[in-house]
């Protein structure tokens, strides 16, 4: 089992004792195996890759193998507590329809994403390339990344679906933030997270 990445562990501190997690992408199960020691979560895990389940299953981590563009069909509306899916929004067919479904699942949403807004993205496509960044690594022709967004793409898309915001961190690539990231976030914030509900 991987160690905690930072951002993994700021998403524990917004998760409440005991709660029901369907945690989307869920890699080795890291953060599952963090929260049912420390917070006593009740939890499962959806991951597509072999390696990432045999983890799971050896690290006695609920998972399913499943691919998150099926949808959640098999899941009854609030199933879960929270629904958590961390740097994977970006390589969804439609991102939009499975935050949806995971907010039709969950009673809270926990998300992040790289934010193309940054201004080392700009940079690049201003000299003429696609980005290549410590938040954004892989190549144009390699990268798993088809749906990029902005921080200004994503609450626009909150508020025309009417999802509120209850938290969000602006983080840079080494998960801290900062007065540039206060000041202007869509230009300074390399990575997002945001905790979000239904209306109502």
């Amino acid at each position: 089992m991987s160690a905690l990445r930072p951002d993994l562990a700021l998403i524990s501190g917004w998760i409440a004792p005991g709660s029901r997690i369907l945690d989307l992408g869920c890699g080795d199960g890291a953060l599952l195996a963090h929260l049912a020691q420390t917070r006593q979560v009740h939890g499962y895990g959806l991951e597509i890759d072999d390696d990432n389940v045999a983890a799971c299953v050896a690290a006695g981590i609920n998972v399913i193998q499943a691919d998150v563009d099926d949808g959640l069909t098999e899941f009854a509306d609030g199933s879960f507590d929270y629904v958590v899916m961390t740097q994977a929004l970006q390589a969804l067919v439609r991102p939009d329809l499975v935050l949806a479904e995971m907010l039709r699942v969950g009673r809270e949403v926990i998300v992040t994403f790289p934010n193309f807004g940054h201004w080392r993205v700009r940079k690049a496509l201003i000299g003429g390339h696609m980005p290549q960044t410590p938040a954004l690594p892989a190549q144009w022709f390699d990268t798993e990344n088809i749906h990029l967004c902005t921080l200004a793409d994503f609450d626009a898309l909150c508020r025309a679906s009417r999802w509120q915001v209850l938290e969000r961190a602006l983080l840079d690539r080494r998960h801290r933030t900062g007065t540039s990231i206060r000041i202007a976030p869509n230009l300074f914030c390399e990575i997002a997270l945001y905790k979000l509900r239904r209306p109502g």
